[in-house]
Protein backbone atom coordinates (compact mmCIF):
# COMPACT_ATOMS: atom_id res chain seq x y z
CA UNK A 1 0.00 0.00 0.00
CA UNK A 2 0.89 3.61 -0.96
CA UNK A 3 0.51 5.84 2.15
CA UNK A 4 1.12 9.65 1.35
CA UNK A 5 0.92 12.04 4.69
CA UNK A 6 0.31 15.42 4.49
CA UNK A 7 0.84 17.68 7.34
CA UNK A 8 2.58 21.62 8.42
CA UNK A 9 4.75 19.94 10.40
CA UNK A 10 7.82 17.29 10.08
CA UNK A 11 10.65 16.98 11.85
CA UNK A 12 12.40 14.84 9.41
CA UNK A 13 13.93 18.02 8.23
CA UNK A 14 15.20 20.92 9.59
CA UNK A 15 12.90 23.81 11.01
CA UNK A 16 9.74 22.25 10.29
CA UNK A 17 9.12 21.41 14.14
CA UNK A 18 6.44 23.40 16.72
CA UNK A 19 4.35 20.99 17.95
CA UNK A 20 3.85 17.15 18.70
CA UNK A 21 2.64 16.34 14.87
CA UNK A 22 5.82 16.79 13.43
CA UNK A 23 7.12 14.12 15.90
CA UNK A 24 4.64 12.10 14.56
CA UNK A 25 5.11 12.28 10.82
CA UNK A 26 8.91 12.35 11.49
CA UNK A 27 8.15 8.81 12.68
CA UNK A 28 5.31 6.63 12.40
CA UNK A 29 6.35 6.86 8.33
CA UNK A 30 9.15 4.82 8.91
CA UNK A 31 7.14 2.66 11.24
CA UNK A 32 5.12 1.63 8.61
CA UNK A 33 7.44 0.92 6.49
CA UNK A 34 8.53 -1.65 8.89
CA UNK A 35 5.16 -3.08 8.30
CA UNK A 36 6.35 -3.32 4.45
CA UNK A 37 4.15 0.20 2.61
CA UNK A 38 5.59 2.52 0.65
CA UNK A 39 5.08 5.76 2.83
CA UNK A 40 5.63 9.42 1.35
CA UNK A 41 5.26 12.59 3.05
CA UNK A 42 4.38 16.42 1.51
CA UNK A 43 4.87 19.42 3.47
CA UNK A 44 5.30 23.10 2.54
CA UNK A 45 8.75 24.63 1.71
CA UNK A 46 9.31 26.96 4.26
CA UNK A 47 12.44 28.53 3.05
CA UNK A 48 15.25 25.97 4.74
CA UNK A 49 18.01 26.52 3.13
CA UNK A 50 19.55 23.39 4.29
CA UNK A 51 17.43 21.13 2.35
CA UNK A 52 19.33 19.00 -0.07
CA UNK A 53 16.32 18.60 -2.91
CA UNK A 54 15.81 17.11 -5.94
CA UNK A 55 13.47 18.88 -8.61
CA UNK A 56 10.44 16.73 -9.66
CA UNK A 57 7.81 19.35 -10.66
CA UNK A 58 6.43 22.64 -11.71
CA UNK A 59 2.76 22.50 -10.44
CA UNK A 60 0.16 24.97 -11.83
CA UNK A 61 -2.34 25.76 -9.06
CA UNK A 62 -5.36 28.23 -9.76
CA UNK A 63 -5.78 29.78 -6.82
CA UNK A 64 -7.44 33.66 -6.12
CA UNK A 65 -8.20 33.99 -9.79
CA UNK A 66 -4.69 33.52 -10.82
CA UNK A 67 -2.58 30.42 -11.90
CA UNK A 68 0.24 30.60 -9.78
CA UNK A 69 2.93 27.92 -9.97
CA UNK A 70 4.54 25.81 -7.21
CA UNK A 71 7.56 23.62 -7.29
CA UNK A 72 7.35 20.40 -5.89
CA UNK A 73 10.91 18.48 -4.44
CA UNK A 74 12.12 15.73 -3.26
CA UNK A 75 14.53 15.86 -0.09
CA UNK A 76 17.35 13.90 0.54
CA UNK A 77 17.44 12.51 4.20
CA UNK A 78 19.60 10.25 5.96
CA UNK A 79 17.01 7.18 6.01
CA UNK A 80 15.23 7.09 2.55
CA UNK A 81 12.72 4.38 3.13
CA UNK A 82 10.23 7.27 3.30
CA UNK A 83 9.71 9.79 0.03
CA UNK A 84 9.94 12.92 1.81
CA UNK A 85 8.70 15.74 -0.32
CA UNK A 86 8.53 19.69 0.16
CA UNK A 87 6.52 22.31 -2.18
CA UNK A 88 7.85 25.69 -2.32
CA UNK A 89 5.91 28.83 -3.04
CA UNK A 90 6.82 32.68 -1.97
CA UNK A 91 3.15 31.79 0.53
CA UNK A 92 5.19 29.53 2.37
CA UNK A 93 8.35 31.51 3.19
CA UNK A 94 6.99 35.02 2.84
CA UNK A 95 7.25 35.57 7.02
CA UNK A 96 10.97 34.22 7.50
CA UNK A 97 10.23 30.37 7.27
CA UNK A 98 7.59 31.08 10.29
CA UNK A 99 5.39 27.80 10.47
CA UNK A 100 2.63 29.40 11.84
CA UNK A 101 1.73 33.69 11.52
CA UNK A 102 -0.86 33.02 14.74
CA UNK A 103 -3.18 36.18 13.83
CA UNK A 104 -5.46 37.23 15.76
CA UNK A 105 -7.95 39.81 16.77
CA UNK A 106 -10.80 40.81 13.94
CA UNK A 107 -9.05 37.84 10.84
CA UNK A 108 -7.88 35.07 13.04
CA UNK A 109 -6.05 32.55 10.60
CA UNK A 110 -6.04 34.83 7.77
CA UNK A 111 -2.44 34.56 7.15
CA UNK A 112 -2.27 30.67 7.91
CA UNK A 113 -5.60 29.95 6.25
CA UNK A 114 -4.42 30.90 2.68
CA UNK A 115 -1.60 29.83 2.79
CA UNK A 116 -2.35 26.07 3.74
CA UNK A 117 -5.64 26.89 1.36
CA UNK A 118 -3.01 27.34 -1.08
CA UNK A 119 -0.72 24.32 -0.08
CA UNK A 120 -3.75 21.86 -0.01
CA UNK A 121 -4.66 23.33 -3.96
CA UNK A 122 -0.83 22.15 -4.42
CA UNK A 123 -0.91 18.39 -3.44
CA UNK A 124 -4.57 17.87 -5.32
CA UNK A 125 -2.58 18.59 -8.06
CA UNK A 126 0.30 17.11 -8.03
CA UNK A 127 -1.14 13.84 -6.85
CA UNK A 128 -3.73 14.19 -9.76
CA UNK A 129 -1.02 14.35 -12.24
CA UNK A 130 0.82 11.89 -10.98
CA UNK A 131 3.96 13.71 -9.45
CA UNK A 132 3.73 11.52 -6.51
CA UNK A 133 2.45 8.02 -8.23
CA UNK A 134 0.46 4.87 -7.59
CA UNK A 135 -1.06 6.06 -4.20
CA UNK A 136 -3.49 4.30 -2.69
CA UNK A 137 -4.38 6.00 0.70
CA UNK A 138 -4.59 9.44 1.81
CA UNK A 139 -3.84 10.48 5.21
CA UNK A 140 -4.52 14.08 6.63
CA UNK A 141 -3.27 15.58 9.79
CA UNK A 142 -5.45 18.49 11.03
CA UNK A 143 -6.81 21.69 9.77
CA UNK A 144 -4.01 22.80 7.62
CA UNK A 145 -4.33 20.02 5.38
CA UNK A 146 -8.28 19.29 5.18
CA UNK A 147 -9.00 21.44 2.35
CA UNK A 148 -7.51 18.82 0.10
CA UNK A 149 -10.25 16.38 1.63
CA UNK A 150 -12.79 19.57 0.24
CA UNK A 151 -11.17 20.42 -3.07
CA UNK A 152 -11.06 16.31 -3.43
CA UNK A 153 -15.00 15.76 -2.73
CA UNK A 154 -16.32 19.18 -4.50
CA UNK A 155 -13.66 20.48 -7.51
CA UNK A 156 -14.58 18.50 -10.88
CA UNK A 157 -10.68 18.85 -11.49
CA UNK A 158 -10.10 16.27 -9.43
CA UNK A 159 -12.22 13.04 -10.00
CA UNK A 160 -8.51 10.73 -9.21
CA UNK A 161 -7.95 12.09 -5.88
CA UNK A 162 -11.82 11.87 -5.16
CA UNK A 163 -11.10 8.04 -5.19
CA UNK A 164 -8.46 7.90 -2.63
CA UNK A 165 -9.31 6.48 0.79
CA UNK A 166 -8.84 9.54 3.08
CA UNK A 167 -7.82 9.28 6.86
CA UNK A 168 -7.81 12.47 8.77
CA UNK A 169 -5.96 12.91 11.86
CA UNK A 170 -7.04 15.32 14.76
CA UNK A 171 -4.37 16.34 16.78
CA UNK A 172 -5.60 19.79 18.27
CA UNK A 173 -9.13 19.96 18.01
CA UNK A 174 -9.19 23.45 19.58
CA UNK A 175 -7.81 24.67 16.64
CA UNK A 176 -9.85 24.83 13.49
CA UNK A 177 -8.33 27.34 11.05
CA UNK A 178 -12.17 28.95 10.62
CA UNK A 179 -12.67 31.52 8.30
CA UNK A 180 -15.81 32.95 5.82
CA UNK A 181 -16.92 31.48 3.19
CA UNK A 182 -16.70 34.85 1.27
CA UNK A 183 -16.60 38.72 1.26
CA UNK A 184 -12.52 38.57 2.84
CA UNK A 185 -9.45 37.74 0.42
CA UNK A 186 -9.06 35.12 3.36
CA UNK A 187 -12.02 33.13 2.30
CA UNK A 188 -12.95 29.75 0.70
CA UNK A 189 -14.30 31.34 -2.57
CA UNK A 190 -11.74 34.01 -2.56
CA UNK A 191 -9.43 30.93 -2.67
CA UNK A 192 -11.53 29.23 -5.04
CA UNK A 193 -14.13 30.99 -6.75
CA UNK A 194 -15.74 28.40 -9.00
CA UNK A 195 -15.58 25.51 -6.30
CA UNK A 196 -19.12 24.73 -6.07
CA UNK A 197 -19.24 23.39 -2.16
CA UNK A 198 -21.68 22.07 0.21
CA UNK A 199 -21.79 24.70 2.93
CA UNK A 200 -23.81 22.93 5.56
CA UNK A 201 -21.29 20.09 5.80
CA UNK A 202 -18.49 22.44 5.94
CA UNK A 203 -19.65 25.40 7.56
CA UNK A 204 -19.01 26.28 11.07
CA UNK A 205 -21.61 25.67 14.18
CA UNK A 206 -21.32 29.09 15.91
CA UNK A 207 -20.28 30.64 12.63
CA UNK A 208 -22.62 29.50 9.45
CA UNK A 209 -21.28 32.03 7.04
CA UNK A 210 -17.81 30.47 8.12
CA UNK A 211 -15.65 27.72 6.53
CA UNK A 212 -14.82 25.29 9.23
CA UNK A 213 -11.96 23.04 7.96
CA UNK A 214 -11.47 21.15 10.73
CA UNK A 215 -15.17 19.84 10.09
CA UNK A 216 -14.33 19.29 6.73
CA UNK A 217 -12.26 16.98 7.48
CA UNK A 218 -13.55 15.41 10.26
CA UNK A 219 -17.16 14.85 7.94
CA UNK A 220 -15.24 14.04 4.74
CA UNK A 221 -12.91 11.62 5.74
CA UNK A 222 -13.54 7.52 5.22
CA UNK A 223 -12.16 7.19 9.02
CA UNK A 224 -11.25 9.92 11.72
CA UNK A 225 -8.50 9.33 13.96
CA UNK A 226 -7.94 11.08 17.52
CA UNK A 227 -4.61 10.45 19.36
CA UNK A 228 -5.54 8.86 22.64
CA UNK A 229 -8.34 6.53 23.37
CA UNK A 230 -9.46 8.73 26.48
CA UNK A 231 -9.54 11.55 23.85
CA UNK A 232 -11.77 9.47 21.66
CA UNK A 233 -14.47 9.68 24.09
CA UNK A 234 -14.33 13.43 25.54
CA UNK A 235 -14.53 14.61 22.36
CA UNK A 236 -18.01 13.18 22.32
CA UNK A 237 -19.05 15.75 25.27
CA UNK A 238 -19.61 19.77 24.83
CA UNK A 239 -16.64 21.55 25.90
CA UNK A 240 -17.46 23.39 29.43
CA UNK A 241 -14.17 25.79 29.67
CA UNK A 242 -16.09 27.49 33.14
CA UNK A 243 -15.77 23.77 34.84
CA UNK A 244 -12.05 23.01 33.63
CA UNK A 245 -13.77 20.53 30.50
CA UNK A 246 -12.44 20.36 27.39
CA UNK A 247 -13.77 17.99 24.61
CA UNK A 248 -15.60 18.25 21.56
CA UNK A 249 -15.25 22.11 20.68
CA UNK A 250 -18.67 22.82 19.38
CA UNK A 251 -17.84 19.71 16.95
CA UNK A 252 -18.96 17.17 19.55
CA UNK A 253 -22.04 16.45 17.30
CA UNK A 254 -19.96 15.69 14.29
CA UNK A 255 -17.74 13.24 16.60
CA UNK A 256 -20.97 11.57 18.02
CA UNK A 257 -21.81 11.19 14.43
CA UNK A 258 -18.42 9.63 12.80
CA UNK A 259 -18.61 7.42 16.25
CA UNK A 260 -21.99 6.71 15.44
CA UNK A 261 -20.81 4.99 11.95
CA UNK A 262 -17.70 3.31 12.71
CA UNK A 263 -15.72 6.46 11.54
CA UNK A 264 -13.77 8.29 14.78
CA UNK A 265 -10.80 5.93 16.35
CA UNK A 266 -8.76 6.90 18.71
CA UNK A 267 -5.01 4.88 18.79
CA UNK A 268 -2.16 6.62 21.03
CA UNK A 269 0.99 7.95 19.55
CA UNK A 270 4.05 6.50 20.02
CA UNK A 271 7.87 7.18 21.23
CA UNK A 272 10.88 6.46 20.27
CA UNK A 273 13.56 4.38 22.55
CA UNK A 274 17.20 4.53 21.28
CA UNK A 275 19.27 1.10 21.14
CA UNK A 276 21.87 2.88 23.35
CA UNK A 277 21.69 5.15 25.92
CA UNK A 278 22.44 8.80 25.43
CA UNK A 279 25.02 10.19 27.60
CA UNK A 280 24.06 11.40 30.98
CA UNK A 281 23.35 15.05 31.43
CA UNK A 282 24.23 17.16 34.18
CA UNK A 283 23.78 20.08 35.52
CA UNK A 284 27.09 21.91 34.67
CA UNK A 285 26.60 21.07 30.92
CA UNK A 286 22.77 22.07 31.45
CA UNK A 287 23.67 25.70 32.81
CA UNK A 288 26.35 25.98 30.11
CA UNK A 289 23.85 25.47 27.40
CA UNK A 290 20.97 27.17 28.79
CA UNK A 291 23.02 30.41 29.14
CA UNK A 292 24.40 29.83 25.98
CA UNK A 293 20.14 29.58 24.40
CA UNK A 294 19.64 32.37 26.17
CA UNK A 295 21.88 34.38 24.61
CA UNK A 296 21.07 33.59 21.61
CA UNK A 297 17.35 34.75 22.36
CA UNK A 298 18.56 37.99 23.53
CA UNK A 299 20.34 38.79 20.45
CA UNK A 300 16.70 38.66 18.47
CA UNK A 301 15.53 41.66 20.06
CA UNK A 302 16.76 45.50 20.52
CA UNK A 303 15.66 45.63 24.36
CA UNK A 304 16.75 43.02 27.04
CA UNK A 305 13.59 40.98 27.95
CA UNK A 306 12.75 40.92 32.28
CA UNK A 307 12.30 36.71 31.70
CA UNK A 308 15.92 36.89 29.75
CA UNK A 309 17.91 38.84 32.23
CA UNK A 310 16.04 37.14 35.81
CA UNK A 311 16.68 33.65 34.26
CA UNK A 312 20.41 34.56 33.31
CA UNK A 313 20.95 36.12 36.94
CA UNK A 314 19.36 33.25 38.28
CA UNK A 315 21.76 30.72 36.42
CA UNK A 316 24.82 32.20 37.77
CA UNK A 317 23.23 32.19 41.48
CA UNK A 318 22.53 28.65 40.64
CA UNK A 319 25.97 27.88 39.51
CA UNK A 320 27.53 28.20 42.99
CA UNK A 321 25.30 26.19 44.66
CA UNK A 322 24.88 22.24 45.04
CA UNK A 323 21.77 21.14 43.53
CA UNK A 324 20.92 18.66 45.89
CA UNK A 325 16.59 18.58 46.48
CA UNK A 326 14.21 17.15 44.27
CA UNK A 327 13.98 18.90 40.68
CA UNK A 328 10.03 19.65 39.11
CA UNK A 329 10.66 20.32 35.72
CA UNK A 330 8.45 21.17 32.92
CA UNK A 331 8.58 21.55 29.38
CA UNK A 332 6.12 22.77 26.39
CA UNK A 333 4.70 25.22 25.01
CA UNK A 334 3.10 28.09 27.17
CA UNK A 335 -0.86 27.99 26.46
CA UNK A 336 -4.07 27.56 28.42
CA UNK A 337 -4.34 24.00 27.57
CA UNK A 338 -1.16 23.45 29.55
CA UNK A 339 -1.00 26.34 32.33
CA UNK A 340 -4.84 27.14 32.93
CA UNK A 341 -4.67 25.53 36.08
CA UNK A 342 -0.62 26.73 37.15
CA UNK A 343 -2.62 30.24 36.75
CA UNK A 344 -5.24 29.84 39.05
CA UNK A 345 -5.32 32.07 42.07
CA UNK A 346 -4.30 30.50 44.96
CA UNK A 347 -2.86 31.84 48.18
CA UNK A 348 -2.51 35.16 47.20
CA UNK A 349 -0.57 34.42 44.21
CA UNK A 350 -0.59 31.63 41.61
CA UNK A 351 -0.67 27.79 41.62
CA UNK A 352 2.32 27.61 40.16
CA UNK A 353 3.78 29.59 43.49
CA UNK A 354 2.10 27.42 45.69
CA UNK A 355 3.98 24.60 43.93
CA UNK A 356 7.55 26.32 44.33
CA UNK A 357 7.05 27.05 47.48
CA UNK A 358 6.20 23.58 48.39
CA UNK A 359 9.19 22.36 46.42
CA UNK A 360 11.27 24.92 48.10
CA UNK A 361 10.38 23.60 51.78
CA UNK A 362 12.17 20.25 50.33
CA UNK A 363 15.41 22.43 49.46
CA UNK A 364 13.66 21.88 45.96
CA UNK A 365 14.45 23.59 42.10
CA UNK A 366 11.65 24.61 39.41
CA UNK A 367 13.10 24.53 36.08
CA UNK A 368 10.39 25.65 33.48
CA UNK A 369 11.29 25.53 29.33
CA UNK A 370 8.65 27.10 27.37
CA UNK A 371 7.32 29.82 24.93
CA UNK A 372 4.09 30.78 23.74
CA UNK A 373 1.46 33.41 25.11
CA UNK A 374 2.61 36.61 25.79
CA UNK A 375 0.20 36.87 28.88
CA UNK A 376 1.47 33.23 30.52
CA UNK A 377 5.29 33.93 29.54
CA UNK A 378 4.62 37.46 31.67
CA UNK A 379 3.09 35.53 34.37
CA UNK A 380 5.75 32.68 34.40
CA UNK A 381 8.32 35.54 34.79
CA UNK A 382 6.74 37.30 37.79
CA UNK A 383 6.91 33.92 39.73
CA UNK A 384 10.24 33.61 38.87
CA UNK A 385 11.12 37.05 40.47
CA UNK A 386 8.85 35.77 43.27
CA UNK A 387 10.94 32.41 44.17
CA UNK A 388 14.18 32.38 44.01
CA UNK A 389 13.96 28.42 43.85
CA UNK A 390 12.30 28.50 39.77
CA UNK A 391 14.19 28.95 37.17
CA UNK A 392 12.11 29.90 34.02
CA UNK A 393 13.61 29.75 30.24
CA UNK A 394 11.39 31.55 28.23
CA UNK A 395 11.94 29.61 24.86
CA UNK A 396 12.93 26.30 24.11
CA UNK A 397 16.15 24.48 22.62
CA UNK A 398 15.72 20.91 21.46
CA UNK A 399 19.28 20.19 23.94
CA UNK A 400 18.22 21.54 27.28
CA UNK A 401 14.83 20.38 26.66
CA UNK A 402 16.50 16.64 26.13
CA UNK A 403 18.66 17.43 29.35
CA UNK A 404 15.76 18.26 31.38
CA UNK A 405 13.98 14.69 30.83
CA UNK A 406 17.00 13.38 32.03
CA UNK A 407 17.90 15.56 35.03
CA UNK A 408 14.44 15.76 36.79
CA UNK A 409 12.80 13.83 39.63
CA UNK A 410 8.77 15.12 38.76
CA UNK A 411 7.41 16.24 35.74
CA UNK A 412 4.55 18.68 35.42
CA UNK A 413 2.34 18.46 33.48
CA UNK A 414 -1.38 19.29 34.74
CA UNK A 415 -2.87 20.31 30.84
CA UNK A 416 -6.39 20.86 30.93
CA UNK A 417 -7.02 19.19 27.69
CA UNK A 418 -4.14 16.82 26.08
CA UNK A 419 -5.03 14.66 23.08
CA UNK A 420 -2.06 12.86 23.46
CA UNK A 421 1.08 14.25 24.88
CA UNK A 422 4.30 14.02 24.05
CA UNK A 423 6.38 15.56 26.63
CA UNK A 424 5.22 12.79 29.52
CA UNK A 425 6.23 10.20 27.39
CA UNK A 426 9.71 11.29 26.77
CA UNK A 427 10.33 12.47 30.57
CA UNK A 428 9.57 8.34 31.18
CA UNK A 429 11.55 7.49 29.07
CA UNK A 430 14.36 8.47 31.06
CA UNK A 431 13.13 7.11 34.11
CA UNK A 432 11.48 10.66 35.49
CA UNK A 433 7.58 10.12 37.27
CA UNK A 434 5.03 12.54 35.74
CA UNK A 435 2.03 14.63 37.65
CA UNK A 436 -0.64 14.99 35.01
CA UNK A 437 -3.92 15.53 34.92
CA UNK A 438 -6.11 12.69 34.48
CA UNK A 439 -7.11 13.26 30.51
CA UNK A 440 -6.55 11.87 27.50
CA UNK A 441 -3.57 10.31 26.10
CA UNK A 442 -2.02 11.75 29.66
CA UNK A 443 -4.81 8.97 31.47
CA UNK A 444 -3.74 6.63 28.84
CA UNK A 445 0.05 6.47 29.44
CA UNK A 446 0.12 7.57 33.53
CA UNK A 447 -1.05 5.06 36.00
CA UNK A 448 -1.43 6.85 39.48
CA UNK A 449 1.21 5.16 42.13
CA UNK A 450 2.48 2.66 39.53
CA UNK A 451 4.34 4.89 36.76
CA UNK A 452 3.76 8.34 37.79
CA UNK A 453 0.87 10.85 39.68
CA UNK A 454 -2.65 11.22 38.54
CA UNK A 455 -5.17 13.72 39.85
CA UNK A 456 -8.70 15.10 38.17
CA UNK A 457 -11.96 16.90 39.69
CA UNK A 458 -15.25 18.10 38.44
CA UNK A 459 -14.35 21.75 38.15
CA UNK A 460 -11.57 24.13 38.23
CA UNK A 461 -11.48 24.46 42.02
CA UNK A 462 -11.48 20.45 42.55
CA UNK A 463 -8.57 20.31 39.86
CA UNK A 464 -6.62 22.96 41.54
CA UNK A 465 -7.28 21.45 45.01
CA UNK A 466 -6.18 17.77 43.48
CA UNK A 467 -3.37 19.17 42.20
CA UNK A 468 -1.53 20.77 44.40
CA UNK A 469 -2.66 17.69 47.07
CA UNK A 470 -1.27 15.51 44.10
CA UNK A 471 1.92 17.40 44.49
CA UNK A 472 2.54 17.09 47.88
CA UNK A 473 1.80 13.41 47.73
CA UNK A 474 4.99 13.08 45.14
CA UNK A 475 7.36 15.61 46.93
CA UNK A 476 6.30 13.50 50.41
CA UNK A 477 6.95 9.82 48.94
CA UNK A 478 10.10 11.24 47.51
CA UNK A 479 11.60 12.55 50.66
CA UNK A 480 9.87 10.05 53.14
CA UNK A 481 9.94 6.93 51.33
CA UNK A 482 12.65 7.05 48.59
CA UNK A 483 12.27 3.16 47.66
CA UNK A 484 8.99 3.51 46.54
CA UNK A 485 9.69 6.78 44.65
CA UNK A 486 12.42 4.84 42.73
CA UNK A 487 10.40 1.89 42.16
CA UNK A 488 7.80 4.26 40.32
CA UNK A 489 10.57 5.91 38.47
CA UNK A 490 11.85 2.29 37.40
CA UNK A 491 8.41 1.12 36.14
CA UNK A 492 7.90 4.57 34.22
CA UNK A 493 11.01 3.70 32.26
CA UNK A 494 10.02 0.48 31.64
CA UNK A 495 6.96 1.65 29.65
CA UNK A 496 6.86 1.48 26.12
CA UNK A 497 4.77 2.81 23.53
CA UNK A 498 6.40 2.04 20.45
CA UNK A 499 5.68 3.19 16.79
CA UNK A 500 5.84 0.05 15.39
CA UNK A 501 2.52 -0.59 17.87
CA UNK A 502 0.86 2.96 16.44
CA UNK A 503 1.65 1.41 12.58
CA UNK A 504 -0.20 -1.73 12.96
CA UNK A 505 -3.16 0.04 14.66
CA UNK A 506 -3.00 1.91 11.63
CA UNK A 507 -2.76 -0.45 9.30
CA UNK A 508 -5.87 -2.55 11.10
CA UNK A 509 -8.11 0.01 12.21
CA UNK A 510 -7.47 3.22 9.60
CA UNK A 511 -6.38 2.20 6.51
CA UNK A 512 -7.67 -1.44 5.81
Amino acid sequence: MHIVMVAAENDALPNCKVGGVADVIRDVPYALTELGHQVSVIVPDYGQHQLQRHFVADIAVPFRQHLETATLWRVEVADNRVAQYVISHSLFSEHGGEIYCNDTGERPFATDASKFAFFSAAVCEALEHDFVAAVDLLHLHDWHAATVAVLARFSGRFSKINHFRTIYTVHNLALQGVRPFKGDDSSLEAWFPTLSYDGQRICDHGYPHCYNPMRAGIVLADKVHVVSPTYAREVLRPSVPEFGFFGGERLELDMIDAERHGRLIGVLNGCNYPDSAPEAANWTRFFNDAEAQLFNWMAKFGELKTAYYLAHQRILQWRQQAIAGPVVTMVGRLTDQKALLLRQPFERHLVLDAIAKRVAAAKGRVVILGSGDGYLEYLFTQVMARNPNVLFLNGYGHGIGEALYDLGDLFLMPSSFEPCGISQMLAMRAGQPCLVHQVGGLNDTVQHGVTGFTFSGENLTEQVSELISCCDEALNMLQHAPETYHNICAQAKGQRFSWQSVAEQYVDRLYR
